[in-house]
Order: C-alpha cells, then structure tokens, then sequence
C-alpha cells in the first residue's frame, strides 16, 4: 500500500506536555503563592491522581458522578474541556481558588509543551517524499501557536481538532475530515497515536494505523522513526 498521507496525534505523539509537577511550580510562582516543598509534591501528586493535567496522566481514581458527563465530552468543546479539567483538579485543596483557571491556562502556552526529539525530522522527511501530513487531536483549545513556536507548524497541511467540529475520537468522521482536507482516500493514509481506542477509530474507516508510546520526552528518543518505514 502506497501511503500518501499520515495523520499525527499531538499529545504523547509528536509532542509532551510537561510534568504535573512542573506545570504547579510554574503556576505557583506566577501567581506568588508559596508551598512547602512537601506540600507542593503532594499537591502535585494529588493533581495528577485525578487526571487534571491535560495531556498528562489519566485518572487513578474515580471521576466525580457529576463530572461523569463532562469528563466523556471534554473534547467536544472548548467550554466542556475547561470545565472537565477545572472541576476534577478542584478536588485537590488549593490556597486559592483562582488557581484552578490559572492550571488549565498554563497548560495551553508553548512552554508547557516539548515535542519529541524525532518529530522535526520525521516530519520534513515525510514532507520531502511529497507526503502530506495531518494533524488530528481530542483537544479543547487551538494548539497550532505550539507547532508554530516549536517550528513544526511548516510541515503541516491540515488540523482537525475535535473541538473545531464537535466530535471526538474514535469517531470515524473526524478522521473523514482530515482524509478530505488532505484530497487523499482514507486507504492511502497512516494514523499515528498513542491511544489504541481514540486513534485506533481510524481503521474503521480503512486508514492503516500504527502506535507509539505515550512516554516522557526523554524516554523515547527515536519512536517516530519507524513512521517512515511504514510510509514507504
């Protein structure tokens, strides 16, 4: 199979947000509020244990029954993804309460985000093959300022971002509208992400799919590089 264009995941594919850990320093020290140490790395672990970074770690314990609703929907709409995330952080004490907004703004900058060490390269070697390239995510905000501030954004032809059109992964259609953005079959394309139930709802629409790892920056030096082998 000829493949003519691959649609990317962004978060936990072509990019990493940044540690629950470093996201509330961050927030902290703009807002000058002071943790002890050990009150911060609980807090910390806290927030993480509730899946309140965006991005980061999916909850450990239960969501909220009143969340149950919003949580499954967070994706479909910018107004539902801030207040899935804002309402499970606000399980986690905090000295203040417009630190909740201030979390789940610091999340959207660029500086939150590294993209994996391979995804430059991998990008402009498919470019340079003439395939053209999609970016298709479950998100409640514009990320393309993050391509653009990490130099990614030149190598991309098309996003399709779930909250732009009211569907989530794995529904077929929103990767349909990437496959008719790009001009290309859904046959001929690669979906590439780190989740098998939302990326993998590709296949149901016959785009080949392949999956990597949703690890830290660190950890995964080189997982997108077998893309260009799968492209042919």
């Amino acid at each position: 199979m000829a493949i003519k264009s691959v649609l990317f995941d962004f978060s936990g594919t072509l990019f990493r947000v940044e540690s629950t850990e470093s996201w509330l320093r961050a927030v902290l020290s703009g807002a000058e509020v002071h943790l002890s140490e050990p009150e911060l790395i609980r807090a910390a672990q806290a927030l993480e244990s509730v899946g309140a970074l965006p991005g980061g770690a999916q909850p450990t314990v239960p969501v909220p029954c009143d969340l149950t609703e919003p949580w499954a929907n967070r994706d479909r709409s910018a107004e539902s993804h801030r207040a899935a995330y804002t309402g499970v952080a606000r399980q986690v004490p905090l000295p203040d309460p417009g630190l909740y907004d201030a979390l789940y703004d610091r999340h959207m900058i660029p500086a939150a985000w590294q993209a994996y060490p391979d995804a430059a390269e991998v990008l402009a070697a498919l470019r340079g093959r003439g395939v053209s390239i999609g970016v298709v995510s479950n998100i409640g905000w514009d990320m393309r300022p993050v391509f653009r501030h990490h130099g990614l954004d030149p190598y991309v032809d098309t996003y399709v971002l779930s909250y732009e059109h009211g569907i989530q992964k794995p529904d077929p259609r929103l990767f349909a509208t990437a496959c008719d953005a790009l001009g290309v079959a859904p046959e001929d394309t690669l979906m590439v992400g780190d989740d098998r139930r939302a990326d993998g709802g590709a296949a149901a629409l016959g785009c080949a799919v392949h999956f990597v790892d949703h690890l830290p920056v660190t950890a995964r030096p080189d997982g997108l590089r077998p893309v260009l082998d799968l492209a042919g």
